[in-house]
């Protein structure tokens, strides 16, 4: 698609909602002109308009929190853009991963589970410590407490898959899963930065490459 279809406002602006590649989650919506967009196909990096300053905004030129971009799609109509991107670190100038994160009305379906969901509930956890919570508890013990529970559960879902049950299978890959959560938010590692690392390997082939040569 070429630049020229698109249609700016009469203060020559498009929106552009920028959203991550991998979780689908919505990051902030800023505002291109004719010039930011053209920089951003070229560097291959969200630059933007600043209304407040007037001028061109690099997207993490001073904070490091650049973001890669993947795709740029247009509306139905020109009028506006969606932006995908791989983010390095938060999204929003407060440090928060998600410029939005103030519900102002929720259905009974945003309840439904997400491993997003999840992680944050458990980062909550150790921000906002409750008493009586296990998750508290296993932050308040430190990693090597945290570890401890990695390596067990690790032993629980082993036993599981010898003994042929996939329910018992499951119950432990489960609880392997929310104390991996657990280390990882202990350590500052998002579940971006995991798909990330997943979308830099072709895994299998690699596995089977690896299995192979130490067969020969």
């Amino acid at each position: 698609m070429k630049i020229e279809k698109l249609k700016f406002d009469e203060n020559g602006l498009i929106p552009a909602v920028v959203q991550d590649y991998y979780t689908k989650k919505v990051l902030t919506v800023a505002y291109m002109n004719h010039e930011s967009l053209q920089i951003s196909i070229k560097e291959g990096h969200t630059c933007f308009w600043s209304r407040s300053r007037q001028e061109i905004w690099r997207k993490g030129a001073t904070s490091g929190n650049v973001q890669k971009i993947v795709s740029i799609t247009a509306d139905c109509d020109y009028d506006a853009l969606t932006v995908e991107v791989i983010k390095n670190g938060p999204a929003c100038h407060t440090g928060a991963d998600s410029c939005f994160n103030e519900a102002i009305y929720q259905s009974e379906e945003s309840n439904a589970f997400s491993m997003d969901a999840l992680y944050e509930l458990i980062e909550g956890r150790k921000t906002n410590k409750q008493e009586g919570s296990y998750t508290t508890y296993l932050f308040d013990k430190g990693l090597d407490k945290i570890l401890k529970k990695v390596g067990e559960e690790c032993t629980e879902v082993i036993i599981g898959a010898k003994n042929n049950d996939n329910a018992e299978t499951i119950y432990e890959i489960a609880d392997l899963t929310y104390h991996i959560m657990v280390l990882m938010v202990e350590r500052g590692i998002s579940l971006a930065d995991i798909a990330n690392e997943l979308a830099k390997r072709h895994v299998i082939d690699k596995k089977v490459k690896q299995e192979t040569c130490k067969a020969e």
